[in-house]
C-alpha cells in the first residue's frame, strides 16, 4: 500500500469518525439510545461508522503488515476492530452503555491519533 493510498485511507476513515461527536452531541446518558427514535437513530449511525472504521483499520493493519498501528500505542487498536465484530454480529446486542463509552471516551482520542498518523505520512 503506498502512502499516498494510506493517507486517502485514513482520511476517509477520519471524516467518518468525525460524524460521530455531532451525531453523539445531546446523548446524556447511555439510556438516551433508547428513549426515542431520535435516539435509536443517533445509536443506528454511530454503529455503522464503528462497523465501517473496525473494517478499515482491520485493512490497514494488514496491508501494512502490522507496522502502521503498532506506532500508535495510545489506541487499543484490537479493541476498534473487536467493537466492529460485536456490532457486525450481534446487532441487536449491543450494549448501549458500551457505546456510550466509546464514544465519550475512545473517539476523541481515535480521531486526534488518525490526525497525528496523517500529518506523519505526509
Amino acid at each position: 500500500m503506498s502512502d499516498a493510498d494510506l493517507i486517502e485511507r485514513l482520511e476517509d476513515v477520519l471524516t467518518a469518525l468525525e460524524r460521530i461527536p455531532r451525531r453523539f452531541a445531546g446523548v446524556a446518558s447511555a439510556a438516551a439510545f433508547l428513549e426515542s427514535e431520535e435516539g435509536r437513530d443517533r445509536l443506528d449511525q454511530i454503529c455503522m461508522v464503528l462497523v465501517a472504521v473496525g473494517e478499515a483499520m482491520r485493512r490497514i493493519d494488514r496491508k501494512t503488515e502490522g507496522r502502521l498501528l503498532a506506532r500508535y500505542p495510545e489506541v487499543h487498536w484490537q479493541g476498534v476492530v473487536g467493537v466492529r465484530n460485536v456490532i457486525a454480529h450481534g446487532y441487536f446486542d449491543i450494549d448501549v452503555e458500551q457505546v456510550f463509552d466509546i464514544c465519550q471516551k475512545d473517539v476523541p482520542v481515535l480521531i486526534e491519533t488518525l490526525r497525528k498518523m496523517i500529518k506523519e505520512l505526509r
